[in-house]
């Protein structure tokens, strides 16, 4: 293996302030780990980059030479290790362009976060990651592209959405395909981590795995194996060291359709129905996610306390307006699940998905935007849907924003009233593809469209797909939901192009997940023009 001298990768260009001591800030970690020494590759989990700026992103990785083991320390020791890291120009890192080094620590599971700024807009960079020592070992080399900077003259930006990646269900190959495209970046809407037992046989993937994982997640240890589990994919790990990722979770990284501090009732008997209980998990929860993703420091959580909603600009192209649409809900009505009535409930003006702050953040951060396209990173459907043929009855999914309607109706009145920037939505939750307009009155046909909603499919939750099912002939009939334009129930993911004139939305889709090495390709592709609210085919 081709190893660095310690000389060439600590000299030449500085350290920024954010990259020196981020995790180290707070954490005594007792001594470093004088000459480390591991059982095997400490860096089996990959590494990888997230929420790019202008002049840099945040880098990641953890050491885990025994990713899977049962105490969920991933084979490494009570102490902390140094972790050196280098970004350059070429891939072959003769000219770098910026290094230093990072301290993991236990206490964060020997995960490394390093924001790296002082960097060129626009551009790609690679960067690694190398352990001190007489054995010292190289991570894999990432790749990711710097945003570009706002002023000067607008360009294209590209980039993938993605969610619901159940390990157990599928395989992971629409992330094969991904990283082959050319993209600025990618999106992730959640469900990054399902919290169930994986099964006897893990599911699609016909392996035995220890008792521990087949229960459902509730300490630290066990978010911590199940994050591992997922990151030892080799199709996820090469779409996360081809592109900086954007992520923000969704229910089941805690548990399905938690709302705040409020748990799912029909838990399988764990006290967390009661408030204190379920924000014990939800801390545990939120720090082996922050442990396990190319996170930023206003990113790492305090307990149950975390703020991920966040806003990334894209040049003069686009804004992305980044949501958490679970940490300040209110709970679901009428016992959740899709069914007809309660609709005083519903429409309860009390009643938030993005809480009060959030609510206001968005819509005047989508006011101000000077940028093209207003792009929201949303988790589940905002259009309304009618999820009964029969037009005498009206049955909503109330995780959904229908279950939460005039908390829609605002969001959708303050984009309209504001004058928003071409407002679009990518949203995942639901495992099916959906295109819709998002009108002022869902009811009435002559109301203005607000703004286009992408909803994407999962990655490999659901297992196979089809191209309809019954549940898209429901909600296509005829004279039910008019303001949805498309439909498809296949597993796969969405490419996105924006620049002056149109944002593009290309639905890649693959046959099968339930076994590996499916073909992807493009089901549909809808364009939204500038100034001209609603999608039409491409």
């Amino acid at each position: 293996m081709h190893l660095l001298s310690r000389r060439r990768l600590l000299g030449g260009a500085g350290v920024t302030a954010a990259a020196l001591g981020l995790h180290a800030a707070g954490f005594s970690s007792g001594r470093a780990w004088a000459n480390p020494r591991f059982d095997g590759d400490p860096f089996r989990l990959g590494v990888a980059s997230g929420d790019p700026a202008a002049d840099g992103f945040v880098l990641w990785t953890r050491l885990a030479p025994d990713p899977l083991a049962l105490d969920g320390l991933g084979g490494m020791p009570a102490e902390s290790a140094q972790v050196e890291w280098q970004v350059a120009h070429d891939e072959s890192f003769g000219r770098v362009a910026a290094q230093g080094a990072a301290r993991a620590v236990p206490e964060l599971a020997h995960s490394v976060h390093v924001e790296v700024a002082g960097l060129s807009p626009g551009r790609d960079y690679f960067y690694r990651f190398r352990t001190t020592g007489s054995e010292a070992v190289i991570s894999p080399v990432g790749r990711a592209r710097t945003a570009p900077a706002r002023r000067g003259r607008s360009g294209e930006v590209s980039f993938a959405f993605a969610s619901c990646q159940c390990w157990y269900e599928g395989f992971y190959t629409a992330y094969r395909h991904m990283a082959g495209e050319d993209l600025d970046f990618v999106v992730h809407l959640g469900d990054y981590l399902y919290e169930y037992g994986v099964g006897a046989t893990a599911g699609v993937r016909g392996m035995r795995l220890d008792a521990s994982f087949q229960h459902e997640t509730y300490t630290l240890t066990d978010y911590r194996n199940r994050h591992a589990l997922t990151r030892l994919d080799a199709d996820l790990q090469a779409a996360h060291q081809a592109f900086c990722w954007i992520l923000t979770w969704d229910d089941h990284e805690v548990e399905n359709n938690w709302a705040a501090d409020v748990a799912q009732l029909d838990s399988d008997g764990f006290p967390d129905s009661d408030p204190a209980a379920f924000r014990q998990r939800k801390a545990a929860a939120f720090q082996a996610y922050y442990e396990h993703l190319p996170l930023r420091l206003p990113q790492r959580p305090s307990g149950s306390s975390v703020r991920m909603y966040r806003r990334l600009p894209f040049g003069n192209v686009l804004d992305l307006h980044v949501l958490d649409s679970r940490s300040y809900r209110d709970d679901q009505v009428c016992g959740d699940g899709t069914k007809p009535g309660c609709d005083a409930e519903r429409s309860d003006p009390a009643r938030s998905v993005l809480g009060a702050e959030q609510e206001r953040w968005l819509l005047d951060g989508t006011a101000r935007s000077a940028a093209r396209w207003n792009v929201l990173a949303n988790q589940t459907l905002i259009a309304q849907v009618d999820q009964d043929p029969d037009p005498d009855v009206l049955s909503s999914g109330l995780d959904m924003w229908d279950g939460y309607t005039t908390a829609r109706d605002r969001l959708l009145r303050g984009l309209y009233d504001s004058g928003a920037n071409n407002p679009v939505v990518l949203t995942g939750d639901i495992h099916r593809s959906v295109v819709a307009d998002l009108k002022l009155d869902f009811d009435d046909p002559a109301s203005p469209v607000v703004a286009t909603e992408f909803a994407g499919t999962s990655i490999s939750s659901g297992q196979d797909g089809a191209a309809t099912d019954q549940v898209g002939r429901n909600w296509l009939a005829a004279g039910v939901n008019p303001h949805l334009k498309w439909h498809n129930a296949q597993r796969g993911y969405t490419r996105v192009t924006a620049d002056d004139r149109r944002l593009r939305a290309d639905y890649r889709v693959l046959p099968y997940v339930t076994r590996p090495g499916a073909p992807v390709s493009t089901a549909a592709s809808f364009v939204v023009e500038n100034d001209r609210p609603g999608a039409q085919p491409a």
